[in-house]
C-alpha cells in the first residue's frame, strides 16, 4: 500500500509540474507571435507546450521514479546511470519524433515526404537534444534528492550513536564509584574491629584513593603512571586488611608518559582478586603488575573461593565494556592451573573521532564514498548540461545566419568527445582505480578513528 501511494504521489507532483512548465512555455512562446497574438493562437501554443511538457517531461520523470525503485543510485550507481542512460535514449527519441510528426503533418499539413528532409532533421536533433537535456537534469535532480536524504540519515545516525555511546561510557563509569565504596567501608569496618591504629591510617588512605576517584572518573583515560600511582596506595590500602595474607609486585620501569589506560581499571582489577580468591596466611595471595608489550597485566596466584566458582566478576566486564567503547583492542584474560591474568591494552594514540562499532564503520566508508562520488557526478551532470544546451543553440545559430558552412561541427565533436571522456573517468568503465583509491583513503582514515 506504501508502495502505491508513494506512486500516486509521484504522478500527481509530475503532473503539477509538466502543467507549470506548459503555462510557462506558453507565455515565453506568445510574446514572441506579435501580431498573431489571439486566444485561439495562445491555446494552440499551450497546447504544443503540454505534448512536450507531458511527453517528455512528465514520462521521463515517471520512468526516473521506476528507475530509481529498480537500482539505487547509491548502492548501484554505475547500473542506475547504464540503464538511465538507455530508457531515456529509446523512450526520449521516439516521443519528440511522434509529437514533431503531430505538429508540423497533422496540424501544419507537412508532406509525410519532407519530415525527414535536411531541414526537418536538424530540427528533430534540436528537440531531441533539448529534450535529452532536460532529461538529463531531472536525472542529476533525482540523484542530488537522493543524496541529500541519506546524508541526513547518516548525520542522524552518527548523533545517535554519539549519544548513545556517550550514554553507556558514563553509566559504566559510574558504576565504579558507589561499588568501590561499599568495598571501602566494608574492610575498614574489619579494621575498627581488630586493629584501630590501621582503621585511622586506612581512613587517611581512603580519602586520597577516593580523592583519586572524583578527580579521574569524568576522563576518558588516564596516564598509566597515575594509575600505578593509585594501584600501589589501593594495594597498600588492602596490605593493612589482609597484612602478611596479602603481597605485590609493582613494575619498576620507567612508564611512557604518553601511555594511557582507562581510569581506576587496575582498582577493579585488584578488588576482583581479593574478591574472588582465597587470601589467607596459610594461602596468601600474589598480585603482580608488569607491562606485557602493548598491555598493562595483573596476574595473581589461581586459588579461587569454591562458593564463587560459578561467578562472573562485575568489574572486570566493566572494564571490558568500556574498552570495547573506545578501541577495537580487546582485553585479554588467561588462566591456567596456577594463575589468572588479565591484560588491558595501553593506549598510546588519540583522535577527535571515536569508533562505536563495526556496523557504524560499514556505514560510515558508504557515506564517505557517496560523498566523495558526488562531486564528480555533480560535476558530469552539468558539463552533459551544457553541452545539450548550447550545442543546439550553436546549432541553431550556425543554419540560421551561415548555413552554407556547417562550422558548429568543430564544437559539437570536440566537446562531446570531452563529455565522453568525463564519462569514462566518473564512471571507470575502463578501470577501477577511483574506486580502489577511494578504499585506501577510507582505510587510513578507518585507522586514525581509533585508539592504539
Amino acid at each position: 500500500m506504501k508502495h502505491n501511494g508513494n506512486t500516486y504521489a509521484d504522478l500527481k507532483s509530475g503532473t503539477i509540474v509538466s502543467f507549470k512548465i506548459s503555462m510557462i512555455f506558453t507565455v515565453i512562446f506568445s510574446a514572441f507571435l506579435g501580431d498573431d497574438l489571439n486566444i485561439q493562437n495562445v491555446l494552440i501554443t499551450f497546447f504544443i507546450s503540454c505534448l512536450y511538457s507531458f511527453g517528455v517531461g512528465f514520462g521521463n520523470g515517471f520512468l526516473n521514479v521506476l528507475l530509481d525503485k529498480k537500482w539505487d543510485w547509491l548502492d548501484q550507481t554505475n547500473l542506475r546511470v547504464y540503464y538511465g542512460i538507455i530508457v531515456t535514449i529509446l523512450y526520449t527519441v521516439p516521443v519528440v519524433l511522434g509529437i514533431n510528426y503531430y505538429i508540423f503533418v497533422y496540424l501544419q499539413n507537412l508532406p509525410i515526404d519532407k519530415f525527414f528532409s535536411e531541414r526537418m532533421i536538424w530540427i528533430h536533433l534540436f528537440y531531441i537534444i533539448l529534450s535529452l537535456a532536460v532529461s538529463t537534469f531531472m536525472q542529476a535532480r533525482s540523484f542530488m534528492v537522493k543524496w541529500k536524504q541519506a546524508s541526513k540519515f547518516e548525520i542522524t545516525q552518527q548523533k545517535i550513536i554519539a549519544g548513545t555511546a556517550n550514554a553507556k561510557f558514563e553509566s559504566l563509569k559510574n558504576q565504579i564509584d558507589p561499588h568501590f565504596l561499599f568495598n571501602s567501608l566494608n574492610v575498614l569496618s574489619s579494621l575498627i574491629e581488630e586493629n584501630p591504629d590501621n582503621a585511622q591510617r586506612f581512613t587517611t588512605s581512603l580519602s586520597k584513593i577516593y580523592r583519586y576517584v572524583l578527580e579521574q572518573k569524568d576522563k576518558e583515560l588516564v596516564s598509566v603512571e597515575d594509575e600505578l600511582s593509585f594501584a600501589k596506595t589501593y594495594m597498600n590500602l588492602l596490605k593493612m586488611r589482609f597484612e602478611n595474607s596479602l603481597f605485590y609486585e609493582l613494575p619498576a620501569t620507567v612508564i611512557n608518559p604518553d601511555a594511557k589506560v582507562v581510569p581506576l581499571s587496575l582498582q577493579l582489577l585488584l578488588e576482583n582478586t581479593v574478591k574472588h580468591n582465597v587470601v589467607s596466611e596459610q594461602k596468601p595471595l600474589h598480585i603482580r603488575i608488569f607491562i606485557d608489550g602493548d598491555c598493562l597485566a595483573v596476574q595473581n596466584d589461581f586459588q579461587k573461593k569454591e562458593v564463587l566458582q560459578d561467578r562472573q566478576g562485575v568489574g572486570l566486564q566493566n572494564i571490558v565494556n568500556r574498552y570495547a567503547i573506545i578501541t577495537n583492542r580487546k582485553v585479554l584474560i588467561e588462566q591456567n592451573e596456577q594463575t589468572f591474568t588479565v591484560k588491558i591494552p595501553i593506549l598510546t594514540k588519540q583522535i577527535a573521532v571515536m569508533e562505536t562499532n563495526a556496523d557504524y564503520s560499514d556505514e560510515n566508508k558508504a557515506y564517505f564514498r557517496a560523498k566523495k562520488r558526488v562531486e564528480e557526478l555533480k560535476g558530469f551532470y552539468a558539463n552533459v548540461i551544457s553541452y545539450c544546451c548550447v550545442v543546439p543553440f550553436l546549432v541553431f545559430i550556425n543554419l540560421r545566419f551561415s548555413p552554407g558552412f556547417q562550422w558548429f561541427w568543430f564544437s559539437a565533436i570536440g566537446w562531446g568527445f570531452g563529455v565522453v571522456m568525463h564519462a569514462f573517468k566518473v564512471f571507470g568503465y575502463s578501470s577501477d582505480w577511483e574506486e580502489r583509491k577511494i578504499r585506501e583513503i577510507l582505510e587510513k582514515e578507518n585507522k586514525k578513528q581509533t585508539w592504539k
